[in-house]
C-alpha cells in the first residue's frame, strides 16, 4: 500500500477513535408527544390516522410508560401518559436515526456536547442516547438492533389504510437561530433546503434536511411567550401523503374533522393541518411543491 494512503488511513482511525468522524443521521425515527388521555390519543392516532399499535413499554415500577405507533419500520409517534396541566409543552422529544449510535456519542463529545458517559441497550432493546439542543429540546439518536422490539417486527402492524406510510419532518421552535445552526448545521451536518415566512420579506420557518436521507427538522422562528395552543401548532410532525384529498377524505371517514380543508401553504406545498386530543398538530403534506414557492427555491439536493 502506498505511504500516502496508509497515512490517510490513519489519520481517518484516529480521528473516528476521538469521535471526529460523524456516523449517518439518516432521518426522523419518531416524534414523542405527552397526553393526559390515552383513550383519546389512541382514538386519534390509531382509528382516525390508521396507525397500529404495535407494542408499549411499562415503567419499571409499574403502570403504561409508553406506546408506540407505527408509521413505518424506522418512524413511529410516542405517545407518553404524563401530561400533567394544561400549560406544560406537549413535546416531550424528537428523534432521529443513525447507523452507530457510540460513534456518534463520542463524536457530540469531541464537538464539546454534553452527553451520556456511556450507553446501554434501553427497555426497547436499542441504543439510544438524548441531548439538548441550544432551545432545550431533547434530541435523541436512535441506532435500531438486532432483537430489538422494533426489528423483531420489522413488516409487520403495517396496514395499507393508515393515511401516511412516512413521516417527512418534525418542527420546533427556535429562538436563536445562529444557535440552532451551530448545533444543527455545524456539527450535526444538517442542511437548510428552504426558509420562508407568513410574508415574502420575514423568514419564519427554516427546513434543515439530515445529512443522510430526505426528511427534515423544521425551525419555528418568531415565536415568543406561546400558549399552550400556540406551542402545540408549532411542536409538530408532518406525514407525507401522495394526494391530500384523498388523506383529507381518509381522515373524514375515520371521523376526525379538520379545522379546514386542504390548502396550499407558502412552500408551494399542499397540505392539512389536524390536532391530536391535547393540539398538537399532525400536518398531512405532498412533499412535491405545486406552485412556485415564496422566498427561496427548494433545494433538492
Amino acid at each position: 500500500m502506498p505511504k500516502i494512503l496508509i497515512a490517510l488511513l490513519a489519520a481517518f482511525l484516529a480521528a473516528s477513535a476521538f469521535g471526529q468522524t460523524r456516523p449517518p443521521i439518516l432521518g426522523v425515527a419518531h416524534i414523542g408527544l405527552k397526553t393526559n388521555d390515552i383513550a383519546a390519543a389512541r382514538a386519534f392516532y390509531g382509528k382516525g390516522l390508521g396507525f397500529q399499535e404495535p407494542f408499549t413499554l411499562d415503567k419499571p415500577s409499574g403502570g403504561l410508560m409508553l406506546t408506540y405507533f407505527k408509521v413505518n419500520d424506522h418512524q413511529y409517534i410516542e405517545v407518553f401518559p404524563e401530561l400533567k396541566g394544561e400549560t406544560e409543552d406537549r413535546l416531550s422529544h424528537i428523534a432521529f436515526e443513525t447507523t452507530d449510535a457510540g460513534a456518534l456519542r463520542g463524536y457530540l463529545a469531541s464537538k464539546g456536547v454534553p452527553v451520556p458517559a456511556s450507553l446501554k441497550p434501553g427497555l426497547d432493546g436499542n441504543l439510544s442516547f438524548m441531548v439538548k439542543d441550544p432551545d432545550g429540546h431533547m434530541v435523541e439518536f436512535v441506532q435500531y438492533m438486532p432483537g430489538s422490539l422494533h426489528s423483531r417486527n420489522f413488516g409487520k402492524f403495517l396496514p395499507a389504510a393508515r393515511v401516511s406510510t412516512r413521516m417527512i419532518h418534525v418542527g420546533v421552535t427556535v429562538q436563536d437561530r445562529a444557535a440552532a445552526d451551530r448545533f444543527y448545521h455545524d456539527i450535526l451536518g444538517f442542511h437548510s433546503v428552504w426558509y420562508g415566512g407568513m410574508t415574502d420579506t420575514r423568514t419564519d420557518w427554516v427546513d434543515m434536511r439530515v445529512p443522510d436521507g430526505t426528511d427534515w427538522l423544521e425551525y419555528m422562528l418568531n415565536v415568543h411567550n406561546p400558549t399552550p395552543r400556540t406551542l402545540g401548532v408549532m411542536h409538530h410532525l408532518a406525514l407525507g401523503v401522495p394526494d391530500i384529498q384523498a388523506g383529507y377524505h381518509t381522515v373524514l371517514a375515520n371521523g376526525i374533522q379538520p379545522p379546514q380543508p386542504p390548502k396550499i401553504g407558502r412552500d408551494g406545498k399542499w397540505q392539512l393541518n389536524l390536532y391530536d386530543p391535547n393540539l398538537t398538530r399532525v400536518e398531512l403534506m405532498e412533499p412535491k411543491p405545486v406552485e412556485k414557492p415564496c422566498c427561496s427555491p427548494i433545494l433538492s439536493e
